[in-house]
């Protein structure tokens, strides 16, 4: 039986969730390489989700955009919504909706409608809520180009599959390799040979998000990318004036070290962008040849993780063997999900877990 969405996504029990959205049939919509005709809408998703991660309080810190389906992973911010003027709800509003009326290339245009709508309290609190829900990011990331395939191809009828699938991810670990899972999907597709190859991720993103800083910074990434550690805890900075969320959560760091405290909030701590590079390396290897060398960069990387190398291996094993991802919530602690037992809105009690270790 289908369970309403607010019982599914509940900031109060993690801010992270991942979305999976297939097109219907599981058709190749998103990309057909047999029609050259068809637009290769896999770009204007990455573009659209940059927009929305833009003006909405969710954050995305992953994707993979494949022929027929996606993946994104979502990090739900609710109160930065709160501290939203009415000026910004309605700004942030009409760059993901500019209204058919109105001429949004003209700024004095676009001021006025903001100032005279943000006036109205209840659509502003209406947007508010709006723009900070999971169900209306998905929304207005799979509607509008649904609407515009169709035009496109002159038909009508249903792009994509009615409910998009939302897994809650319960801990580090779980969140760590729903990361590498989302990065690696090319690879499991058979699409690519290394994460590096797979187009449209968030890992081809990140790469070359480096490689547009300049040579100096290549190399740097280059050698965290060889078990460099300091160069890998260097490349962690990189990422601050990037849109996706960064790999590493250098806050508390940064006031440790006396340094900037204004950094961006990440996901994970202590884990910089060059040891998930190595990582997604030694992972994708493990898929394709069974195993991997464990090189003394890689090492390093498990000292600091939870799983032990044989336990990393068959936790993305399974998810990248999976047909398809079952459950509604992925944890790989049972401390993790007694925790949901005591939260105010437990519904994920009665829900079903992925397939533990």
């Amino acid at each position: 039986m289908t369970m309403a969405r607010k019982y599914l996504v509940d900031p109060a029990v993690t801010r992270w969730y991942h979305c999976i959205s297939r097109c219907v049939r599981q058709a190749f919509l998103l990309h057909d390489k047999d029609k050259a005709d068809r637009r290769d809408w896999r770009q204007w998703i990455e573009d659209r989700l940059q927009l929305l991660d833009a003006n909405f309080a969710i954050s995305v810190g992953g994707f993979s955009v494949m022929d027929s389906h996606l993946h994104v992973l979502c990090r739900l911010d609710p109160e930065d919504a709160d501290r939203w003027s009415p000026h910004e709800v309605m700004r942030r509003w009409v760059a993901v909706y500019p209204p058919k009326t109105l001429k949004s290339n003209d700024e004095k245009v676009v001021r006025q409608w903001i100032e005279t709508h943000a006036k109205d309290e209840r659509r502003v609190a209406l947007l508010r809520d709006r723009l900070r829900n999971l169900g209306w990011f998905m929304k207005s990331l799979k509607e509008p180009l649904a609407r515009l395939a169709n035009k496109e191809d002159g038909c009508h009828g249903t792009f994509w599959e009615s409910r998009y699938k939302s897994i809650a991810i319960l801990d580090d670990d779980a969140l760590l390799a729903t990361s590498t899972y989302i990065d690696l999907n090319p690879l499991a597709a058979g699409i690519a040979s290394t994460p590096d190859e797979g187009l449209h991720t968030s890992i081809r993103q990140r790469v070359e998000h480096v490689c547009q800083r300049g040579e100096k910074e290549i190399e740097r990434l280059k050698a965290a990318r060889r078990g460099s550690v300091a160069a890998s805890v260097a490349a962690g900075a990189m990422e601050q004036d990037h849109w996706l969320v960064p790999i590493e959560d250098r806050r508390g760091a940064q006031r440790d070290e006396g340094g900037e405290t204004d950094c961006r909030e990440g996901m994970l701590q202590s884990f910089p962008l060059g040891s998930y590079l190595l990582l997604l390396d030694c992972t994708g290897r493990m898929f394709r040849d069974g195993k991997a060398n464990m090189e003394a960069g890689v090492k390093e990387v498990f000292e600091r993780l939870s799983p032990t190398p044989q336990t990393w291996q068959t936790r993305t094993d399974k998810l990248l063997h999976a047909k398809s991802l079952r459950g509604s919530f992925f944890a790989t602690s049972d401390e993790a999900v007694a925790a949901v037992a005591t939260a105010p809105n437990h519904h994920f009690r009665n829900l079903s877990p992925q397939p533990p270790d």
